[in-house]
């Protein structure tokens, strides 16, 4: 799971805006209490701009190279196989993770399977059919050969989530300069013209 490019996209002024917005967007979906447990997937760095770590104490983050808030507690496992006990979670947060996951279908399994019933998921994938993101993409690939990625489309992410039993209540599309949100499906309107989506289920 190598998120080189993620980090790279990042530095970039079109990355920043997007990590900004990005950051909003979460910090709208968290909405559970500070004594529910709450599990990150892939660390980011930037955690303190859409959640106070110190206040939710049981904030785990997950990544295998310790990245992410240092006021969380952290977890060096593998996505695909979860140390944490079925249904004992009640949000997982996962940044742009799974399409760097050879294994993503087996880690939704076990996302399906950490949630309670009525958990929620909030996850953020680029949209594989932005011509920006395409650019950086082959951009850095010349530079390493080391890493690979998996853009998943809106449809797959949209099938995936039915076949776990997963409940969409809303998605957020994340454009040049601005995002907009949508109550249930995604909106096919934009998806050429957005760098990246994001979306919240629930599990039913």
């Amino acid at each position: 799971m190598k998120r080189k490019f993620l980090f790279a996209m990042y530095q970039t002024p079109r990355g920043k805006l997007l990590q900004t917005m990005e950051a909003q967007y979460i910090k709208r979906c968290v909405t559970v209490s500070c004594k529910q447990t709450q599990l990150q997937i892939g660390g980011l760095g930037w955690e303190e701009e859409f959640i106070d770590c110190s206040l939710y104490c049981n904030y785990l983050i997950l990544d295998d190279k310790n990245i992410g808030c240092h006021t969380a507690l952290k977890v060096n496992a593998k996505a695909y196989s979860l140390p944490i006990q079925t249904e004992s979670v009640d949000l997982v947060i996962v940044p742009h993770m799974l399409e760097f996951d050879a294994r993503r279908f087996q880690t939704m399994r076990e996302i399906n399977r950490i949630l309670k019933p009525g958990g929620e998921l909030v996850m953020l994938n680029f949209n594989p059919w932005s011509l920006y993101v395409r650019f950086q993409f082959f951009w850095d690939k010349k530079l390493s050969d080391s890493w690979r990625a998996h853009f998943i489309p809106r449809s797959r992410m949209q099938d995936w989530l039915k076949l776990l039993n997963f409940e969409l209540l809303n998605t957020a599309e994340f454009g040049l300069d601005s995002f907009t949100i949508n109550h249930g499906q995604f909106s096919s309107a934009s998806a050429m013209f957005s760098i990246a989506y994001g979306f919240k289920a629930v599990k039913r």
